[in-house]
This record gives C-alpha cells, structure tokens and sequence, in this order.
C-alpha cells in the first residue's frame, strides 16, 4: 500500500509537471527568437537612416555592429558583409516591403529604403543559434527543478504514506498475535481516524475474546469438578466389592477416570501457550493399550499390538496423545460386539513424526462419523474430533466388516 501510494503521487505529480513544464518551456524558446529578432531589427532600423547618406559614414555604422548586417545600394554595390542578393532581398527592393524570412541557416530580416537615387536594402541574418541562446540552459534548470520537485514530493508522499500504513502493520501484527493465542496483545491508536477506530474494536474484540474463554474454562472446570463426587462414590463401591482383584480393578478405572478429569480441569484453567508439547509417543501408546487389555480380555476381545523397539518422539502432549487413544479404543467397545478383534498399530514416519492406526473387525462407521457431534450410537460423537484435534492429518476408511482410523502425528 505505502508503494502504491507513492506511485500515485508520483504519477500525479508528473503529470502536473509536464502541464506546466512544457509549456513554459516552449514560452522561453519563443522568448528567446523573440529577443535575438528584436535585437536584429534594432540594428536594423539603426541602419535605415544612414543608407541614403554617404557611404563612408553608413560603412562605419554597419562595420561596428554586433551582428552581421549587409547593405545593397542601388548601384548594385554592397556595404558591410559581402553577400549575394537573396530572393528575400530582390523582392523587398522590388515592392518596398520589410520581409522576414526562414532559411536553412536561421531567419533573414530585409527592410527596404527608398532614397533620391534608388532603392536600397538592408539585411541581417540572424542564426539558429543565436534563435535559441539560452534555451538550453532555461530547459535543464526547469528540468532540474522538476526533478527536484518530483523527489521533494516523492518523500513527502512517503512520509505521509508511512502514518497510514504503519498503524495497519500494527493492526496486522497484533492480529496475528492474536490468532497465535497471544490473547494480551493489543493496538496503539493511532493514524487517520477510521484507523484508530478498527484499533480500539480490535482492542474491544480481544478483551471480549479472553473473557469468554476465561469464563468457558471456569464452566468446565466446575463442570469437570462435579465429576468428583461420582467418582468418588465409585471408589467407595469398588472397596466393597468382596473379590480384592475385581475391586482393584474396578479401583483401578476409577483412578484413571479421576486422573482424566483432573487433567481437564488442568487443562482448563492453563493458560493457552504456543509452544509445542511432546511425548514418547511409544511409552504412552503401549501404557494405554496395557490399561484396555485388561477390558478386552474379560470381554472376549482379541488384541494386537504392533509398537517400535524404541523412543518416537512426536510434538503432542502425553495427555493429550492419551485421550486421543483412549477415545478410538474407547469406540471399538462401545460401538463394536464383544469378541470383536482390534489392533493398535504405531510406526515412524519417514518425514519425521509417527502414525497411529487403530483398526477393528466390527460394523464400521456410519456416514455421519466424520462430523463433530454427529454419532451413530448413543453417545456425544465428540471422540473422533478429540483424536483428530492431535493430528496432523486424520483418515478414517472402512465399511462393513472393519473400520480403520489412521492419524499423523507430528514430529518434535
């Protein structure tokens, strides 16, 4: 913008330049012949009086001029300059009329005088370059002083350019830092008064923005805490069971489920920060899948395990890589029949990062698996979106007979 801006106040100026550039200088070059014309017939006309008279005199007079004058008398001889007599020269002789004449060399001036003993003629030839003395010099000033004009005007337009344009670089950074969660950031009025306008309802909008999520993560937070009290009453019912192992099992759950809700509670109240988490991405894959086995056995489930020998690394947070799982592993339970085999599948990327695949052997997914909230069954279809939020790239293929849901999961 600040460019552009400056290329129309170029362009502008240019042309105000050339309407009034131009035409003077075609004036000086007028003024110019105008002068070195007006100085010719000076001499000229001082010459006129002495033409008739003795010519002794009249070679005297024309001899010290400053321009070269020549003096035809009626006899035929020449006074001054030795020249020919020019057609311009034998037609004022012959009607008695002053001419001015173009010629390849400049402009001849002729004025008759009639005396006692005939006609005589008296002509000066003023040159091209005498005609154009001192224009050259008057252009390369007007064209100086255009340049001048035009560079003064360039960084004056810049200048005001940059006032406009360094408040929307403004806005535009604290807008990017905004998007990047920097949710403190905010704009300097400033610049014309529309500017400082959109400043303070970017301003307005950001506040308005960090309050509603303050406020969202308190609600879940007070939502995720009223899971406690459940919770709890689980725990005590698994103490009760009379089978120490079925009731540290049980026990067990209830620990996990207590864990997760303190992580979202967590979670809620942390303020958002760009900088990447990451985790093993094979320690926590093989944690989970140890944690669901358990599950699988007692309901018949068959369970494949496919894991690197060693650390893979990838940019998501540990808890947040184990939600993801837990809600695919937690839909092959809900949504499939006992018995049903699945299998958990984790491998390095080429490019870096890793990809996680679960698969099973139940009905699939419906149509509308893919859209947030949507669910075939009996459930908030929020898991796959909690799956998909980790990765960079989120598949889900298979019908009837197999489902298989693949995420990319970004490098450290």
């Amino acid at each position: 913008m600040r460019t552009r801006l400056t290329l129309l106040v170029a362009a502008t100026m240019v042309l105000v330049l050339l309407a009034f550039l131009v035409p003077i200088g075609l004036l000086l070059r007028q003024v110019a012949q105008d002068r070195a014309l007006g100085q010719a017939d000076d001499v000229v006309q001082t010459i006129v009086p002495l033409a008739g008279g003795d010519p002794a005199t009249l070679q005297v007079v024309v001899t010290a001029q400053a321009v070269p004058v020549t003096v035809f008398l009626p006899d035929g001889t020449t006074v001054g300059v030795p020249a020919t007599a020019t057609p311009a020269v034998l037609l004022a002789k012959a009607g008695h009329q002053a001419l001015t004449v173009a010629t390849g060399a400049g402009r001849e001036l002729v004025v008759p005088v009639v005396g006692a003993n005939g006609t005589s003629v008296v002509r000066t030839v003023v040159t091209d370059a005498e005609l154009s003395r001192g224009v050259t010099r008057s252009w390369l000033t007007l064209g100086g002083l255009g340049a001048a004009l035009l560079l003064l005007g360039l960084l004056v337009a810049d200048r005001l350019a940059r006032t406009i344009t360094a408040p929307i670089t403004q806005l535009s950074e604290v807008s990017h830092r905004l998007a990047n969660a920097e949710l403190t950031a905010r704009a300097v009025p400033a610049g014309p008064p529309e500017l400082r306008e959109v400043a303070g309802a970017l301003n307005h909008l950001a506040t308005r923005i960090q309050d509603l999520l303050a406020a969202e993560r308190e609600r879940v937070a007070d939502l995720s805490h009223r899971l406690r009290t459940p919770l709890t009453a689980l725990r005590l019912e698994a103490e009760s069971l009379r089978d120490p192992e079925e009731a540290s099992r049980v026990a067990s759950a209830a620990d996990g489920v207590a864990r997760a809700v303190t992580a979202v509670i967590q979670q809620a109240r942390r303020e958002v920060t760009t900088q990447p988490a990451g985790c093993d991405a094979t320690a926590v894959v093989s944690d989970r899948v140890a944690f669901w086995r358990v599950l699988a056995e007692d309901t018949g489930r068959p369970v494949t395990e496919s894991l690197p020998d060693s650390p893979l690394p990838v940019a998501v947070a540990a808890d947040d890589l184990a939600a993801a799982l837990d809600a695919l592993l937690g839909n092959v339970f809900a949504h499939t029949p006992d018995e049903t085999p699945f299998s958990v599948t984790l491998t390095a990327r080429p490019s870096g990062g890793a990809l996680l695949t679960v698969a099973d052997e139940g009905p699939g997914f419906p149509p509308s698996a893919a859209t947030r909230g949507a669910s075939g069954g009996d459930s908030t279809g929020l898991g796959l979106d909690i799956a998909r939020q980790v990765a960079t790239t989120f598949e889900i293929a298979g019908g009837p007979g197999g489902a298989v849901v693949s995420l990319s999961l970004p490098t450290l």
